[in-house]
């Protein structure tokens, strides 16, 4: 079940975008994200993209399938195509998921080469129409993730036209990763580390749109840049420190939503896993593809080398189980 209600999820989704983490591929999956949840209950959660045509004509449950415990839970789709996009928004929404986002952020090569991720910021009458397709044919939240901008656009010029464009679509949501992309030259990885955080033109977009909710992503790793952010725009979206230093969400509830965490030790946390790992296992998962996720959780802290030492040699090992993560926690 849900960590709430289901009956006050329209409450619970007005807030949820102050803190949310973001769409990640081959990091954000679902048991990546039933683990965060045991560490932050409040906050919004993304899928990794999936593309409209494979949601409309691959295998649904493999996936856009997720447990209910995920709520509240963004699907994000890669597309082009209205009708398609659309369609897709459907079948997410038919699905239980609490919002659909476009992705116009990603720059790999083979997002560009299918027509959608980032190169999408320089056809922003196309996204318009792909999310007024989107808007008209469902009743869940709609949005957009974009960069400020790609390659050699004028910088705020760009993304204020980008944005007030596709706003004409029915979207009033978009979140902002305050780097440029670099469609040509820079890979993927260089993409999220080269270009210089502008963090500046994410606030003025707010400040001139203020009907507008604006969500900024990109370096956040401590709660003081949170803090200074959420001064400026609606929300903050946490990418890499929520994956690689996962014991940063345990404060999320408490700091950002004013509710108790729901637990205070790493141990505890990781424990509150074990019921979704053993149902995942039930149905033969292998237990490596949910520790490979929980590999932080002991960053610099006594024991956390041989706590991810143990898992990183066990994890992977037939019939490995529950066992595999006593042992580890028996070093921390």
């Amino acid at each position: 079940m849900p960590p709430f209600p289901i009956e006050q999820l329209d409450e619970v989704m007005t807030e949820a975008f102050r803190i949310s983490t973001a769409p990640m591929m081959e990091w954000s999956d679902r048991h990546c994200r039933a683990f965060w949840r045991v560490l932050t209950q409040q906050s919004l959660m993304y899928t990794e993209m999936v593309t409209a045509n494979a949601v409309i004509h691959g295998h649904r449950e493999y996936l856009i399938g997720y447990n209910d415990v995920e709520h509240p839970i963004a699907l994000q789709l890669g597309g082009s195509d209205p009708e398609q996009l659309a369609e897709a928004a459907a079948i997410a929404q038919d699905y239980g998921y609490d919002e659909v986002n476009l992705n116009c952020g990603c720059p790999s090569d083979r997002v560009k080469s299918g027509f959608f991720g980032a190169c999408l910021m320089a056809e922003p009458d196309l996204v318009s129409r792909c999310m007024e397709a989107v808007t008209q044919r469902v009743d869940i939240k709609a949005t957009v993730k974009n960069r400020i901008g790609i390659d050699d656009q004028e910088d705020y010029p760009s993304l204020l036209n980008f944005v007030d464009t596709v706003a004409k679509g029915g979207v009033n949501h978009f979140i902002v990763h305050a780097r440029k992309a670099w469609l040509n030259g820079l890979s993927p990885k260089e993409n999220r580390e080269i270009p210089p955080l502008r963090y500046e033109l994410v606030y003025q977009l707010k400040q001139d749109r203020p009907d507008l909710e604006i969500v900024i992503n990109g370096g956040f790793t401590r709660y003081e840049q949170i803090d200074e952010a959420l001064q400026h725009v609606d929300g903050v979206m946490l990418g890499r420190v929520a994956y690689q230093t996962p014991w940063f969400l345990h404060e999320i509830d408490s700091r950002y939503f004013g509710q108790n965490g729901p637990h205070s030790n790493r141990k505890d946390a990781l424990r509150a896993y074990y019921p979704y790992i053993e149902s995942q296992l039930s149905e033969g998962a292998k237990l490596n593809y949910m520790t490979r996720h929980i590999i932080g959780l002991f960053n610099a802290q006594p024991g956390g080398k041989q706590f991810r030492r143990h898992i990183s040699e066990n994890a992977y090992k037939p019939g490995a189980g529950i066992e595999v993560l006593d042992a580890a926690l028996a070093y921390v």
